[in-house]
């Protein structure tokens, strides 16, 4: 076992014992703007970490006027500076929007600075448009299907095995994890024997299929011995179904907004977000609401469905979204996820 010490397969899959982690968006709150999100994220990184989430991980996104965490790695060490021993790490970086030689650099200066607590999880999509995709690369040449060797060149940035060598970087032990919403990441990360991190969250309907490649073709490597799979959800808990249900607008409008092309502010939630939406809008909105990953409700609503989740993928983490526009609705929801872990 070289890289994932921390991530060891566990042979008992019981809910109690599943360790949980976080996945920020690091929201820009209508009204608001990016400095106040990473004072929450700050805030919630230090909150999650008392209450033992295990990691703490921030998603690239581009041109989103509501999504702050677009210099990843640059965030990933604020949070990480303002923690103490909690992971800190990507969920993950687009691997195709960058020269892979950069990415060794930039995450071999974040493990130098905060050694043993930085993750790097790499996603082949673009993570934006075609036209913010072709403003990141400045050339379209490079594609998802150019992932694998993508991967590879960035492996031997952090091995010293490249022509052109990482420092900071080289000889590093930075964790690698494949993350997807398809099978193609699933089959790469058993094949090179990495974790894998499935976007429940978003691309539900996959996640067994996905989960299932991933296990069966596993290929043991000096860093894993057995696979390890990590599953995304959308969880919110508060006092009241009721408020459970009405603070999960706000994900649903920014949700409908990217869908029309019109990304926004994240927004306060609302009494009854279907009134503004189409016909085939409300019927995606019920589909996606009877998606098992998306989780609202009381702490004891939630608790079941979490649990049920849990022993469905036999996953071996899980990691949670809870985007909740009112900031201490938030942290309190939190704080319910991981009273349910007691």
């Amino acid at each position: 076992m070289k890289q994932i010490k921390d991530v060891r397969p566990l042979k008992e899959k019981r809910f109690k014992h599943t360790p949980l982690s976080v996945l920020d968006l690091a929201a820009i709150n209508e009204g608001s703007g990016a400095d106040e999100s990473f004072k929450r994220s700050v805030e919630l990184a230090r909150h999650t970490e008392k209450l033992g989430f295990r990691r703490y991980w921030v998603a690239e996104h581009h041109n989103m006027p509501g999504i702050a965490s677009s210099a990843t790695a640059v965030l990933i060490g604020h949070i990480a500076g303002a923690t103490e021993s909690i992971r800190v790490g990507a969920g993950g970086i687009m691997l195709p929007n960058h020269a892979p030689l950069v990415i060794a650099e930039q995450f071999g200066t974040l493990e130098a600075m905060y050694p043993g607590r930085i993750d790097l999880g790499l996603g082949r999509a673009p993570g934006s448009d075609q036209a913010t995709a072709y403003a990141l690369r400045r050339t379209l040449h490079s594609s998802a299907e150019q992932f694998p060797e993508q991967v590879e060149e960035l492996e031997g940035y952090f091995r010293g095995t490249e022509r052109v060598r990482a420092f900071p970087g080289e000889g590093q032990d930075v964790p690698i994890w494949l993350l997807g919403s398809s099978g193609f990441s699933a089959q790469l990360a058993a094949v090179k024997g990495l974790p894998f991190a499935f976007a429940s969250h978003f691309s539900p309907d996959y996640t067994m299929q996905a989960l299932q490649l991933y296990r069966q073709n596993f290929r043991p490597s000096e860093v894993l011995d057995e696979p390890y799979a990590m599953v995304g959800v959308n969880v919110i808990a508060a006092d009241t179904e009721e408020r459970a249900r009405v603070l999960a607008t706000s994900q649903q409008q920014q949700m409908f907004a990217l869908m029309r092309g019109m990304p926004m502010p994240f927004q306060p939630p609302v009494e009854n977000v279907a009134e503004a939406w189409t016909d085939r809008e409300r019927a995606i909105f019920e589909q996606t609401l009877a998606s098992e990953a998306n989780m609202f409700g009381t702490p004891d609503q939630v608790r079941g469905k979490l649990s049920a989740f849990i022993e469905k993928t036999a996953a071996d983490e899980v990691i949670v979204n809870s985007a909740v526009f009112h900031h201490e609705e938030r942290l309190r929801s939190y704080s319910y996820i991981a009273e349910m872990m007691d």
